[in-house]
């Protein structure tokens, strides 16, 4: 396992995710900005298709619904889990 890798994608995936949540916060108090809903439909995007690559790589990032698992054993036994590292 490539620890460098593991840390370089769930640092992109954190980073995006706070964009999506910046936006989303944003978007409360202004539904009407159709450059930020742009904006942040493209940081969702991105992100879904960033945690299903490091998913793929690394196992789930989330439970309870949030992360299937593809093709693999139950993976939450194994770690490091993404908020040890």
């Amino acid at each position: 396992m490539d620890r460098n890798k593991q840390m370089a994608m769930l640092e992109k995936v954190l980073e995006i995710q706070f964009v999506a949540i910046e936006l989303n916060l944003y978007l409360d108090t202004h539904p009407c900005d159709q450059d930020a809903l742009n904006d942040y439909n493209c940081a969702v995007e991105l992100l879904m298709k960033l945690r299903a690559e490091y998913e793929e790589c690394f196992g789930p990032l989330f439970h309870f619904g949030w992360s299937p698992i593809r093709g693999r054993e139950w993976q939450w036994s194994e770690g490091p889990w993404p908020w040890e590292m």
